[in-house]
């Protein structure tokens, strides 16, 4: 019987079962034209009445929800028709009748059976609402209906033929979408929405408990599904947060009625609809590859942050892109844009720091001047006063009062050089000099507690400083460019021609501090030689005050970024950050899409040696460094 009904119908509209408050049949309208013309899978994870799935009657899908009862109710429909219609057939719409059936368990009654107290109660009950008490007993009272169409048998066989062609599954969202969705699969999402103020009665009948931090988890799953090649539609209510959340795609505002609430002013509302396409498939590909032997003159360094084992990837990625200038706009210790220069690349070379602007100036924008050992060597004598600030400023911190003495004879010199690239030279040795001579390499503490005895610790600081001369005299080089070393704020960086830039700012992490100045205050005073900083004499370690900088927060940091991606919207964007760093991988995601049309992350295994992580028992120093690439 069951069979000659479907094939009657089956060139019908089919239409949802139940009333559902919340259901999307008034907004489908608005919603097909959305659905890809065609695609592998339907998914939808949250189906609650279905009219999406049952308007599109998909040959292939998946749908799901966390509803026992409703789950029940979908796969008699689908397997077991006549045995639900059966049983539908015997209930009539009377009060008595409504209140015994709702007393009963939906669990202790045959499946069919079960599926049709479902039904009756849903078409018998006020507004046709979904809504259980703690103890997850149906509590939503009688509707008082003259005549509802308890047993609609027309739509029950073509909802089951519709039924057939699925796969119906009572689990959570986050395992339907994580186990299931593929490249290619359309998937809809009408979760609970997010409450408004004028949302106040409908928010008590959603269908689970949903809060703004579940909505926030699946902007994150919506945003590896778009990654993953799945075309994505989203319902909810015209909520701040969810602009928010999917501020790079369509967002449709739909005017909507309100058919749950009491009062006649709340049954206007404001729906809206976020299309979110499959990520177009990037080109880009992780193949490291050797770089020029230049590289390889650059002086070795500690410095915190540095990417000098990441360069090979680094360049794997740039060397697909045509471009002949790149800007370096954190450089840090400057190894990044020195390899940039070693390809034959213009460089602009930025630092907030002027130590690295320093590094800069000697090596990438200096093309051929270099300090001779002879000259070096005189820089060791005394030519002139010195006004002795680090011997007394700095006495019995971190060098002995001789070498503090050296270091205000080398400062005085370096600052009498007339020819800025060998001052640059000058000033970039005395500061490799300074940290070779420190344990660790940081002016964090006091003292030598971390002294290893290690080879640069035993060696004198003029050593170190005329080998230092020596090895950056080596890493000077012509590339036959116009190269430049900037110190400044990279927020306002003027640039005229910038192909590609390359972003690797101080990682926020909540697991440690991004603090460079703090590390490395000593060197960076002998830098600027403490112009326009102020030493916090209350401190041990006579610190200065830190610059300010917006990637020392959270929201500092996502607004930071922003407003970099779109400084720089018509260039090649490399960034390069950390896994256990905020923005989130789909946040960087979500915010370089806003100014780019493709966006590629590549993940890169790195162990990092400085910061708090070092000594993590959790091993959350062993990260993925993840390129971003925009473009």
């Amino acid at each position: 019987m069951a069979e000659q009904a479907v094939k009657k119908l089956s060139a019908m509209q089919v239409k949802p079962i139940l009333k559902w408050a919340g259901g999307k049949t008034q907004m489908l309208s608005d919603l097909l034209p959305k659905v890809p013309f065609s695609y592998g899978r339907y998914i939808e994870p949250f189906l609650g009445g279905g009219a999406m799935f049952f308007a599109l009657q998909p040959e292939n899908a998946i749908i799901a929800d966390s509803n026992p009862e409703l789950i029940n109710m979908y796969r008699q429909v689908s397997d077991h028709v006549d045995d639900v219609i059966q049983y539908l057939e015997q209930y009539e719409n009377t009060k008595e009748r409504f209140y015994a059936v709702r007393s009963q368990k939906w669990e202790a009654l045959p499946a069919a059976a079960a599926a049709a107290r479902t039904i009756f109660l849903n078409k018998t009950c006020f507004n046709g609402l979904y809504r259980v008490n703690k103890k997850g007993d149906f509590n939503v009272p009688y509707g008082k209906y003259a005549n509802p169409r308890i047993c609609d048998r027309d739509a029950l066989y073509s909802a089951s033929a519709v039924l057939k062609k699925a796969e119906i599954l009572c689990s959570d969202y986050f395992l339907v979408l994580e186990h299931y969705a593929k490249e290619g699969d359309f998937i809809f999402l009408d979760p609970p929405y997010l409450p408004v103020s004028e949302y106040s009665d409908f928010k008590r009948y959603t269908k689970e408990q949903f809060y703004e931090e579940d909505h926030v988890e699946l902007a994150k799953i919506i945003m590896r599904l778009h990654e993953r090649g799945c075309h994505v539609i989203l319902t909810n209510s015209n909520h701040p947060l969810v602009h928010e959340l999917y501020a790079p795609f369509t967002i449709d505002i739909v005017h909507t009625k309100r058919y749950i609430s009491c009062r006649g002013s709340s049954r206007q509302g404001e729906d809206v609809i976020v299309t979110i396409p499959p990520k177009q498939k990037t080109l880009i590909k992780l193949m490291p590859q050797p770089l020029p032997k230049q590289v390889s003159a650059y002086p070795p360094t500690r410095f915190m942050g540095s990417k000098s084992k990441l360069l090979s990837e680094i360049w794997s990625v740039a060397s697909q892109f045509k471009f002949d200038t790149a800007v370096d706009l954190f450089a840090g210790s400057g190894i990044v844009g020195y390899m940039f220069k070693s390809q034959g690349k213009r460089v602009i070379s930025n630092d907030y720091m002027a130590m690295s602007a320093t590094f800069a100036k000697a090596m990438i924008e200096n093309n051929s001047v270099v300090l001779s050992i002879e000259e070096a060597e005189k820089l060791l004598i005394e030519q002139r006063a010195s006004n002795h600030f680090v011997a007394e400023t700095f006495q019995g911190l971190y060098y002995k009062d001789e070498e503090n003495n050296l270091i205000d004879v080398l400062r005085t010199n370096i600052a009498a050089i007339r020819d800025p690239y060998k001052r640059a030279i000058a000033m970039t040795s005395l500061i490799r000099a300074c940290t070779k001579k420190r344990p660790r390499g940081i002016f964090t503490y006091t003292g030598e507690r971390y002294n290893d005895g290690r080879k640069d610790l035993q060696k004198t600081l003029a050593q170190q400083f005329l080998e230092a001369v020596e090895a950056v005299n080596k890493a000077v080089f012509d590339n036959g460019q116009q190269n430049r070393a900037r110190h400044g704020d990279a927020m306002e960086l003027r640039v005229e021609q910038a192909d590609l830039v390359y972003i690797d700012p101080p990682y926020y992490s909540p697991l440690s501090d991004n603090e460079y100045v703090r590390r490395y205050h000593f060197v960076e005073g002998l830098a600027r030689d403490w112009q326009g900083v102020e030493i916090q004499q209350h401190t041990l370690t006579k610190k200065f005050k830190s610059y300010p900088t917006p990637f020392s927060t959270r929201n500092g940091a996502a607004d930071a970024f922003d407003r970099l991606f779109k400084k720089f919207a018509n260039s090649i964007l490399i960034v390069s950050y950390s896994s256990n760093s905020l923005p989130t991988q789909d946040g960087m995601v979500a915010i370089i899409s806003k100014y780019k049309k493709h966006v590629a992350v590549i993940p890169v295994d790195y162990k990092y040696s400085f910061g708090n992580q070092g000594k993590a028992k959790t091993h959350r120093n062993s990260v993925q460094e993840y390129l971003f690439v925009g473009y």
